[in-house]
């Protein structure tokens, strides 16, 4: 009796198509979260947390459904999203921006849109956009203190 090979070809190419479509997805999903990220750091860098609750929100709730994405991002972004003053929303950043910048340098693939910053004056990290240093934690004050570490 002989065997086709087709439909194990067939077989093995739906497995590869769903496994590559699969990984786009969660990228795509991933550099959603960034982007929210991203506003976030560009709000506080502005002085202000008018749209942070908004975007702290939707990586917390992407963090719960997203495969991949650290699950401890959720009550860190949840903690972001209650803070009630400029204060108090860079400072729950801090615990937030240091779990996605580990995140991004174990799964790189996204360097030329994000790029990961570091002030020593604040001892906290950033992920960013852009080619000029935007500083989340002293805003107008210190906008440039920082440098980039990719």
């Amino acid at each position: 009796m002989k065997t086709s090979l087709l439909p194990q070809w067939v077989v093995f190419t739906a497995l590869l198509t769903l496994f590559t479509s699969s990984q786009a997805a969660e990228k795509g999903h991933h550099s959603e979260v960034l982007d929210h990220l991203v506003a976030i750091q560009a709000s506080l860098a502005e002085d202000s947390i008018e749209h942070v609750a908004h975007h702290a929100t939707a990586v917390a709730e992407a963090a719960h459904r997203v495969e991949g994405l650290p699950h401890e991002a959720a009550e860190q972004a949840q903690a972001v999203a209650k803070a009630t003053d400029l204060k108090a929303a860079r400072e729950a950043f801090k615990k937030l921006s240091a779990t996605f910048v580990a995140h991004l340098k174990a799964h790189p693939g996204h360097g030329d849109t994000y790029r990961t910053a570091y002030c020593s004056m604040a001892k906290a990290g950033w992920i960013q956009k852009g080619d000029e240093i935007a500083n989340p934690y002293y805003g107008s004050s210190m906008l440039r203190c920082g440098s980039f570490e990719d």
